[in-house]
């Protein structure tokens, strides 16, 4: 059974949303109630692997989520700039507007964390300030992952 190039790009692409998602929920997840539940040891290791992750998984798939999907809707005729399709790439700059500073809270919060292990000192009060706008940040970026996923299945006339 041959595979063409477009079915390639497009099960790239699929595969690329599914870590893109899913390294975002799971990192969510252990970076949540690792810095809720966890000693300062625990927030420091929870911290660097949850930036470790967006390093190996997300910012790939960030990129090649982009490539194969501008390349999909050029390759099947979607204008880009119309339509779902814009709405689209509306969402996922959005998107990639909450994760930017999502990235530069959680390195921070592991600097604070491993400093304070180093230190024997308790975290200082700025990093649950960090946390919580981590934590808010998160939501909207979710909530248009799946207007985003929504868009690509149902394709509606907008």
């Amino acid at each position: 059974m041959e595979m063409d190039f477009a079915l390639f790009i497009k099960l790239i692409h699929i595969l690329s949303a599914t870590l893109l998602f899913g390294t975002g929920l799971g990192t969510a997840f252990h970076g949540l109630f690792g810095y809720i539940r966890g000693d300062l040891t625990t927030k420091m290791v929870v911290g660097r692997n949850v930036v470790l992750a967006d390093w190996l998984f997300t910012t790939p798939a960030a990129i090649i989520q982009f490539i194969t999907g501008v390349w999909l809707a050029y390759d099947s005729g979607y204008p880009l700039f119309e339509g779902w399709v814009l709405w689209a790439i509306i969402l996922y700059f959005f998107v990639g507007a909450c994760w930017l500073p999502v990235v530069w809270l959680q390195i921070e919060i592991a600097k604070m964390a491993k400093q304070a292990a180093l230190e024997g000192a308790p975290l200082p009060p700025r990093c649950d300030l960090y946390a919580k706008i981590w934590f808010f940040l998160g939501w909207p970026a979710f909530l248009s992952m799946m207007g985003i996923f929504y868009l690509m299945v149902v394709k509606p006339d907008l």
